[in-house]
């Protein structure tokens, strides 16, 4: 598990700590998350790993999972 994974997975719990995010990947269609969690989450990504996350990418395909979340960042990282 990559270094980013598991920094997402552990602001994912705070969150949540109920919910296994190593595998969950509906984290929008099951509405695990809601919009106060994606705009705290969005908040604690570009703090973390000192990004911005521009509206384009705020979609369900990026926040459906933790893997998906990394993935975004380290996309945005190397820009």
């Amino acid at each position: 598990m990559s270094e980013t994974l598991s920094t997402i997975i552990e602001i994912l719990q705070d969150l949540h700590e109920d919910v296994d995010f190593e595998s969950e990947d509906k984290l929008i269609d099951r509405k695990i998350l809601d919009s106060f969690d994606i705009v705290t989450l969005i908040s604690e990504l570009s703090n973390e790993f000192d990004i911005t996350i521009p509206a384009d990418k705020i979609i369900p395909e990026n926040f459906n999972s933790a893997q998906a979340l990394a993935n975004m960042v380290e996309e945005l990282e190397d820009e």
